[in-house]
């Protein structure tokens, strides 16, 4: 992946999954959810453009955090959500990796009713 993070980049690796959907929240952000239940953020206008932020796994949060290029996301680390300060820090497998993990945390959050129709779409 290049040194910069576009929408594009985000669509192409989250569009496929079932029932993902995607909006313009806050005036500058593509938020990403499933079943209205939001898995990634990405900024696209302002000083923070580029930058993308999804929900990790509470075992994950402090390592990741810890970690170069990384920071808890605004509003939003209580819930372990962090963001990637510096796109270069992740190369496209291991950024679609996390947004998948983020998808999956909270999909398994769903009423299980949902989560079985979104296992058969």
């Amino acid at each position: 992946m290049a040194t910069s993070l576009e929408a594009k980049d985000l669509e192409a690796i989250c569009s496929g999954w079932p029932g993902v959907t995607q909006s313009i929240k806050w005036e500058v952000d593509l938020v990403f959810s499933v079943a209205n239940k939001m898995f990634a953020v990405y900024c696209t206008l302002g000083p923070e453009r580029g930058r993308v932020s999804f929900k990790v796994d509470p075992d994950r949060f402090l390592e990741l955090t810890d970690q170069p290029g990384f920071m808890p996301a605004h509003y939003m680390a209580r819930a372990f959500w962090v963001t990637v300060t510096d796109p270069a820090a992740l190369n496209r497998k291991e950024l679609a990796a996390f947004l998948r993990r983020s998808y999956d945390l909270v999909v398994e959050k769903l009423p299980k009713k949902t989560q079985t129709a979104l296992a058969g779409s």
